[in-house]
């Protein structure tokens, strides 16, 4: 059986998660991601997964309250005992259905043991996708704005 590379989760974005300007705040953006790329890690090597590092979070466009968010991570890459996963944060209004990339970060996830030491994970499939040709499966019109 092949481990899942893609996990999705969505949230909706209410009072309680934003800034004074009524946008997401960005810790909680963060902390969105930071589940999705624990759970398609921790699903692909069905292992306890602990988050190593974050890396590059580019905010692109603001995320406003009552918008639907849509998280989409992906595992990248695999090392011995670490797992590299990009996360989208997807935008979408509820009432007019446009959406849009507005955050986009990279994680490093790594697999522990049962005593909380670094395990081995198994490597990427060749059936799993590098980043570049991953790209051309996202759905169409989620730019910057």
């Amino acid at each position: 059986m092949t481990a899942p590379t893609e996990a999705r989760l969505l949230e909706i974005v209410f009072p309680d998660h934003t800034n004074h300007l009524g946008t997401l705040f960005g810790g909680q953006a963060l902390a969105w991601m930071d589940k999705a790329a624990f759970v398609v890690a921790t699903r692909y090597a069905r292992r306890t997964v602990v988050t190593a590092k974050s890396d590059q979070v580019d905010f692109r466009a603001p995320v406003r309250q009552g918008q639907l968010v849509e998280l989409v991570a992906r595992i990248v890459g695999v090392g011995n005992s670490s797992m590299q996963v990009e996360v989208d944060l997807i935008a979408e209004d509820l009432l007019t259905g446009d959406a849009c990339l507005a955050t986009r970060g990279r994680f490093v996830m790594i697999a522990l043991d049962g005593h909380g030491k670094p395990t081995k994970v198994q490597g990427l499939g060749p059936r799993a996708q590098s980043p570049e040709s991953d790209s051309a499966a996202r759905p169409t019109g989620l730019g910057a704005a």
